[in-house]
């Protein structure tokens, strides 16, 4: 591809993208950091999905960090999941486990779930250090009360994820675009990443295009400032998930240009 993009493109990998050669095609196309979603699958499976990143990624002669997205306090709904105010501990003996795989597998970031406020982060923290590890901390953004406690949970994260899917469910759903704002804004000026996630190009776990609506939605996070944008569903069990990295990739280099010169016309 031409130009790469300064802001980086976290791609989900799952069962449709695992195999080395589809990676590889990602990171060509401008995958520059991997996520393992640890609510689905088994450390066998999620430990493939590590070692063929990590080979693809010495092929590719690049280095691809990979977060490990930690399933929290969730129960199974519906409609898919939610978070389970029923469970006592926001790091459950589930995400203790699947942390000691982590750090054994020497991931680089773990995503914390459910985060509410600035102490579930120290406990995750102390968790990391008692097992002699330093990985940094990326505190999803998807409960009301992290919203609320979200200048707390600022100062505490290494980084920060807008979790847009979940915290649609949790604060009116016409509020996600000026929260998206103002988190990114806040978190820029700490001088900590922010990454924007969940349903960024959606119609691409069928479809080998995005909605105008999709491509306007990536631009907008790079244009409000956003480190990194991401993709999950759409990667890791969508029919076109090379297509999608390669076309996020296009937006995002495109949105830069005028990010960057204020400019409406492209380079």
């Amino acid at each position: 591809m031409g130009r790469q993009s300064r802001s980086q493109i976290v791609v989900t990998v799952g069962p449709a993208s695992t195999d080395v050669s589809t990676i590889l095609r990602m990171i060509a196309g401008g995958m520059d950091v991997a996520r393992i979603n640890f609510s689905h699958g088994t450390h066998e499976s999620n430990g493939g999905h590590i070692q063929n990143i990590r080979e693809a990624a010495k092929k590719a002669g690049k280095t691809i960090p990979i977060i490990q997205d930690l399933a929290g306090p969730r129960m199974k709904t519906d409609v898919g999941h939610a978070f389970n105010s029923k469970e006592t501990e926001i790091v459950t003996q589930k995400d203790i486990s699947d942390l000691d795989f982590g750090i054994k597998e020497g991931v680089e970031y773990i995503a914390q779930s459910y985060v509410g406020t600035a102490e579930d982060i120290r406990t995750l923290r102390r968790a990391i250090q008692e097992r002699g590890a330093k990985i940094h901390i990326v505190a999803k953004i998807e409960r009301r009360e992290a919203v609320e406690n979200f200048d707390a949970i600022l100062e505490e994260a290494d980084a920060i994820m807008v979790a847009r899917g979940d915290l649609g469910l949790n604060v009116p759903i016409e509020e996600i675009p000026f929260l998206e704002k103002e988190m990114v804004g806040k978190a820029k000026k700490a001088g900590k990443p922010v990454i924007v996630a969940t349903e960024m190009m959606y119609s691409m776990v069928e479809s080998n295009r995005p909605t105008r609506a999709e491509v306007t939605d990536i631009a907008y996070a790079i244009l409000i400032g956003s480190d990194a944008v991401m993709l999950s569903d759409e990667t890791a069990r969508g029919k076109h998930p090379v297509e999608a990295v390669e076309i996020m990739e296009k937006i995002v280099s495109r949105s830069e240009v005028t990010a960057k010169t204020g400019s409406i016309n492209s380079l």
